[in-house]
């Protein structure tokens, strides 16, 4: 190749990647805004930072390789592009991030296949594949992996400190020391070990010169020692209190008892490796016999495309992807998307008196409140004349795209220390008309609930996050809308669960006409 072609090549290379990264950024700006600006924010993906620079580093590393090499254009590519482009439009209206991440990822992944072909790809799928760990789970997936962590850790840490001959009592997430309860929170769940850790053991299985067997090892380690030693600063917290109280499980105390445990479990992973070399040596090629010399000859690079800036340009290698991305950015950015949520009544005006039951209203706390972010809420606990009790709680989101998600009870009931018992989906008769919902036995110690719960959204009566999920793409494609709530009822098992089922099911059908008035339909 000559030296004027090399560099129309070099040009061309410069404008295809300007031209994909300024439409990329149309796209997905917002998205990735708000993983800079939310998501990375959140203590338990602070790590995000970092990825961008190791992938850098990892192409870098790869750049002798991407150079000896021919692109091969291959249109196989499309087979990528075109699910990113359908996650992209599952992301924008159904209002997930993590659809647009994975469009993104897929869109980038599609355009460098499509441009250099499969054997040049192969030289840095790693580091694209490490892209994907800077990408949070999506809300609900997060709300229960963090959830039974919390328990997990919960249990090692009381047990440990029973080992340490300690008394102690568990209640969910909440740990009676007798003179003192520790609440293990959010911040205490180990997810902000874990995820690191699984990514940690990613990079040093990357390098790591050994069979596959020793890297699966390596990765598959990380998930028990950030389990263990996450129990394991959970129970120092128990044992510390006694002696410096609340400043144990708060403050400076708090923040270095956790970089100290992250970085006893990186050296626990490191002598794992180290242990596995030594007993399970990795052979060595015999020294002695070296092999014969091999004619060294220059790589000369026949390109399989047009090499001018024209013929680049004009190639349907570049056209074709250009009027996809360029006709789904026009789409995004003129069709009419915004959102149209009819008016409701506020649920603080919400009846306290239905039928034979009376109600009398609750405020929750404002740290949940934010927490939940819904834009309207009531809870009102019910007595009937036999003074037995249903209490009612609804939230209601105006909106439920980016960011925004309904919290299901079965995430949020066992934090408390309430263990789930049949739980699942039944139908019930509502006014001579079958009713899907959510059923559950709950129980703490001795006491026993039963809670009935389910998402009323636009006219239809759902039971979980994916049918969440796909009826809000839809209806925010054809009716501009995502609005939906939650209804939970929960009511003491007196003497039997078929009596606490006669009375919630009665509650329903004095709640439903009422309900109707308050949610939009």
């Amino acid at each position: 190749m000559t030296s004027s072609s090399l560099l129309q090549l070099r040009q061309a290379t410069y404008l295809i990647g300007l031209s994909y990264a300024l439409l990329l950024v149309g796209l997905f700006h917002t998205s990735y805004a708000w993983l800079i600006g939310v998501d990375w924010n959140k203590e338990d993906y602070t790590y995000g930072y970092l990825i961008p620079i190791i992938v850098l580093y990892l192409i870098w590393e790869k750049k002798d390789e991407l150079a000896s090499h021919n692109s091969s254009p291959s249109w196989t590519a499309m087979l990528v592009i075109l699910p990113g482009l359908i996650l992209y439009w599952l992301g924008e209206l159904g209002g997930e991030f993590y659809s647009l991440y994975l469009s993104s990822w897929l869109l980038l992944v599609g355009l460098c296949w499509l441009h250099m072909g499969w054997k040049k790809l192969k030289f840095i799928l790693f580091p694209l594949c490490f892209i994907l760990s800077m990408f949070p789970p999506p809300s609900f997936i997060h709300a229960k992996i963090s959830f039974q962590l919390k328990l997990i850790s919960s249990k090692l840490g009381v047990a440990m400190l029973q080992l340490y001959g300690m008394s102690v009592y568990r209640e969910g997430n909440i740990i009676d020391l007798g003179f003192t309860k520790l609440q293990v929170v959010d911040a205490c769940n180990g997810l902000r070990y874990l995820i690191p850790l699984i990514v940690l053991g990613v990079l040093l299985a990357y390098f790591y010169r050994g069979p596959l067997w020793h890297k699966l090892i390596i990765v598959a380690s990380t998930i028990p020692l950030s389990i263990i030693t996450n129990g394991f600063r959970i129970a120092s917290v128990g044992v510390l209190y006694q002696y410096f109280g609340a400043a144990a499980a708060e403050g400076f105390f708090h923040d270095f008892s956790g970089w100290f445990i992250f970085m006893v479990t990186l050296v626990i992973l490191l002598a794992e490796i180290w242990l596995l070399k030594k007993l399970f040596p990795i052979k060595k090629k015999n020294q002695h016999q070296s092999p014969p010399p091999v004619e060294k000859k220059s790589r000369v690079l026949r390109p399989s495309s047009p090499t001018t800036i024209s013929g680049i340009v004009r190639s349907p290698h570049f056209l074709v992807p250009l009027l996809l991305l360029g006709t789904t950015l026009a789409m995004s950015t003129t069709v009419e998307f915004r959102e149209k949520t009819p008016t409701n009544m506020p649920l603080s005006q919400f009846p306290t008196q239905m039928g034979p039951w009376q109600g009398q209203p609750e405020i929750m706390e404002q740290k949940f409140i934010d927490a939940l972010n819904f834009s309207d809420y009531t809870i009102i606990n019910y007595k009937n004349t036999q003074q037995q009790n249903v209490n009612f709680y609804v939230a209601y989101y105006e909106s439920q795209r980016k960011g925004k998600s309904i919290h299901s009870p079965a995430t949020c009931l066992p934090g408390g220390g309430w263990i789930f018992h049949e739980a699942g989906t039944v139908t019930i008769m509502v006014n001579g008309k079958p009713m899907p919902v959510n059923r559950a036995l709950i129980q703490k110690d001795e006491t026993k609930q039963l809670s009935y719960y389910w998402f009323p959204q636009r006219d239809r009566i759902l039971t979980n996050a994916y049918q969440l999920k796909i009826y809000n793409f839809w209806d925010a494609l054809t009716r501009q809308r995502t609005d939906g709530a939650l209804v939970r009822l929960i009511t003491p098992v007196y003497s039997s669960e078929q009596e606490a089922d006669k009375r919630l099911q009665a509650f329903v059908a004095e709640l439903t006409p009422q309900l109707n008035t308050f949610l939009p339909e």
